[in-house]
């Protein structure tokens, strides 16, 4: 199984230089907004491109 799809919550806390606990915290918050979509989750773990994307993904702001 190829474990670069998801990211757990110990990946997240070096990540972002936060406790485990907060990782854990982002990772609930994450798989909600993702059931409030209709995706199936995994407790512990959360897609790592979702987790890039609503960390890093920079949207363009209308001028």
């Amino acid at each position: 199984m190829n474990n670069d799809k998801f990211i757990n919550a110990k990946q997240i806390a070096q990540e972002l230089d936060i406790s485990d606990s907060y990782g854990y915290k982002i990772i609930r918050q994450l798989n909600a907004e993702l059931r409030r979509k209709g995706y199936i989750t995994l407790a512990g773990r959360v897609s790592r491109p979702y987790f890039y994307k609503r960390f890093y993904d920079e949207k363009k702001e209308d001028k």
